[in-house]
């Protein structure tokens, strides 16, 4: 299998199981990697997702040019990377990015909520220097840091340490490569541990292209959480000095 699932109570951790072939993305662990999402979006014991990858030195290398030039090799079944790529994904992902990171690779950890990296890994955008774009990163790393810098990575094609996307607020913690999972795991469970749909909920806002000054869109986004059983529950459980009991609506 190119795409390992694993539950560890409220968290679903996705590992892509290709470390012979970079942790590139074919289409099969394209397929994979969409169907675990798409399972854990629908499981409501699922709190939040770690994505990882197998092995020591490599996140994802991105697209697998080999698969690119073989008929049906990058044929994607089912809802593919686009379940969290196209679209508002409602639980929180964690990569937990254990080595490099580039191309579609990048990309993959762009699009996750927040990020844990080791030490060692490099991130970049090097599609210019095959004549390409990169589509997805090239949207969204704007959105999480300056555009001087973005700019920087998207035209020279050329890598940074994860230190380097720390200092300019990208990715939230680096730490030795032992760590990396531990540390999200950490994140996850932090995040496991509040009202799940004032989680869902916060997410989306955050992400959300509505003004601060739109306070009707905003109400609408956040009267039916004020209204939940888990707002009373929240509550109760602090009156009572007790640990809250989510039920996520």
């Amino acid at each position: 299998m190119s795409v390992d699932v694993e539950r560890r109570g409220p968290v679903t951790i996705v590992t892509i199981n290709r470390p012979n072939a970079g942790n590139s993305l074919d289409g099969a662990t394209m397929t994979g990697i969409g169907y675990a999402f798409e399972e854990a979006a629908k499981d409501n014991e699922v709190r939040a997702i770690v994505l990882t990858a197998a092995g020591e030195k490599i996140f994802c290398a991105g697209m697998d040019l080999k698969a690119f030039v073989t008929p049906g090799a990058m044929e994607v079944q089912g809802p593919g990377l686009g379940i969290f790529m196209r679209n508002a994904y409602p639980k929180p992902i964690i990569a937990a990015v254990n080595g490099t990171a580039v191309g579609g690779g990048f990309e993959l950890a762009l699009f996750c909520d927040l990020i844990v990296a080791a030490q060692t890994a490099k991130f970049g955008l090097p599609e210019v220097s095959r004549g390409l774009i990169a589509a997805g990163g090239g949207t969204r790393l704007p959105t999480r840091v300056p555009l001087a810098f973005a700019l920087e990575l998207g035209l020279t094609g050329k890598p940074v340490m994860a230190t380097r996307l720390y200092e300019v607020g990208l990715v939230n913690r680096v730490v030795p490569a032992a760590d990396v999972l531990t540390t999200a795991l950490e994140l996850a469970d932090a995040i496991a541990d509040n009202g799940p749909l004032a989680v869902q909920v916060t997410k989306a806002l955050m992400h959300s292209e509505v003004p601060a000054a739109d306070w009707d869109s905003i109400g609408k986004a956040v009267a039916p959480v004020f209204a939940s059983e888990d707002a009373k529950e929240g509550a109760t459980a602090f009156a009572q000095k007790r640990k809250p009991n989510w039920v996520g609506r």
